[in-house]
């Protein structure tokens, strides 16, 4: 066994780690976001070159990995090994990246939100450089080297701190003139006319559907009726500033449409609260970065209007 080739072994030494914890090459693989063929290959290459079996099926017949005795003895120090190199590779990412402050957040709550007022933060705060990481997909802070985020939902995800920054809540929006040539008088008057839907949010998740909406309004009978899918909550609010048809807005991306004049809100009177709210998101195994703080009590101070 031979010193200077242990680096091209490291992905095997991943894949052997994750297929150890998972009890199979396909839970490793999605952690690895590899086929499971190939992190097949590379334990097996990995046991080619130490000589040794790493894994044998159970007895049950089943497909679940079992550690060999060998492998069982070398996987803490594998595991504190690979760790202690994480860390030391975040760490160069951070001394790369020492000026810049990394935000995650949704495209939408970016364009509708955050951007127009992230000139305030950069007025106090002048020296800080804020790099965001934008994207509809939930994202690994670590592996991309996220500073603090700001997510959409319940307020639970697993390896994570969040604190509530702003409650919404549902409803009806169009443009003035759109409102004006619909005659609505009641909620059931929307079913005749397009209803755009947003898709960037998983009604599985809580989310108000128009199909919620519409029940809480009193309207139980949904007509077939003429739709527009739109899967960027953004997009969604522009359309409707476009006068293409109705769109059901979430009150914290609307509000700067609506105080323009670009949106008015219709039936104000039906209060439809979100299950859903907006949070305040960093790494739980760590604490803040100190170049992170003071953006996280600037977003406090925007949502309280401060």
């Amino acid at each position: 066994m031979s010193a200077s080739k242990s680096p091209a072994y490291l992905n095997a030494l991943r894949a052997f780690e994750a297929s150890a914890r998972h009890g199979s090459f396909s839970g490793a693989a999605g952690e690895l976001n590899v086929t499971a063929a190939a992190v097949g290959q590379l334990v097996r290459g990995l046991e080619n070159w130490v000589g040794v079996p790493l894994f044998h099926r159970s007895a049950s017949g089943r497909s679940r990995l079992v550690p060999t005795e060998a492998a069982v003895r070398a996987l803490p120090d594998i595991k504190d090994g690979l760790d202690r190199l994480s860390l030391g590779l975040e760490r160069l990412s951070e001394a790369t990246m020492s000026g810049a402050l990394t935000v995650a957040v949704s495209p939408a709550f970016a364009a509708k939100w955050l951007l127009p007022r992230i000139d305030r933060f950069h007025t106090r705060w002048p020296d800080t450089d804020v790099r965001l990481d934008t994207g509809l997909k939930l994202v690994d802070y670590a592996a991309h080297g996220i500073d603090i985020g700001v997510r959409y939902g319940a307020g639970r995800w697993d390896g994570y701190a969040s604190e509530k920054l702003m409650d919404e809540e549902v409803f009806p929006v169009c443009s003035p003139r759109l409102r004006d040539t619909l005659g609505l008088n009641e909620p059931a008057d929307l079913i005749r006319h397009t209803l755009i839907h947003d898709l960037s949010v998983d009604p599985g998740m809580g989310f108000a559907s128009w199909e919620a909406w519409l029940r809480s309004a009193g309207v139980e009978a949904v007509a077939a009726r003429p739709r527009l899918r739109i899967n960027n909550s953004a997009a969604v609010l522009q359309a409707a500033a476009e006068g293409q048809g109705i769109a059901l807005a979430r009150s914290i991306m609307a509000q700067d449409d609506i105080a323009a004049g670009r949106l008015v809100r219709l039936f104000p009177e039906i209060a439809v609260p979100s299950l859903l709210a907006y949070y305040v998101v960093h790494r739980a195994d760590r604490s803040l970065a100190p170049k992170a703080e003071p953006f996280r009590r600037w977003l406090h101070e925007e949502a309280s209007g401060a």
